[in-house]
């Protein structure tokens, strides 16, 4: 799967764009099969450089590249792919769905 199309490139802000921005969007989303890893892209350097948030054990506001994505590998062999069903979002919904989950399991 190609995870960064022509078209995401043309739509995602550069880097720093939105950084005053208090609640920017979101734009893509990847994920690695059968784990608990999600990045979702709000800003890249055109190159290889995203910023946006990162759900993984500690979920938190961060960089990341595409080079990394493209390289790892999940359990069967399973790569990251690019939630082609995704639609953007703002920051704030994002971290909400993560914030409800921890508060789920602190129960």
């Amino acid at each position: 799967m190609q995870l960064l199309t022509e078209h995401l490139k043309q739509i995602l802000p550069p880097l720093y764009a939105k950084e005053k921005e208090k609640d920017p969007w979101i734009v893509c989303k990847f994920f690695m099969p059968m784990t608990e890893w999600t990045w979702y892209a709000a800003e890249f350097d055109g190159k290889d450089t995203f910023f946006g948030f990162v759900a993984g054990e500690y979920p938190e506001l961060s960089y990341f590249s595409l080079s990394e994505l493209e390289k790892l590998e999940g359990p069967y062999g399973l790569g990251v792919e690019r939630d082609i069903y995704f639609e953007p979002v703002r920051l704030s919904e994002v971290q909400k769905h993560y914030q409800q989950s921890v508060d789920t399991m602190s129960i």
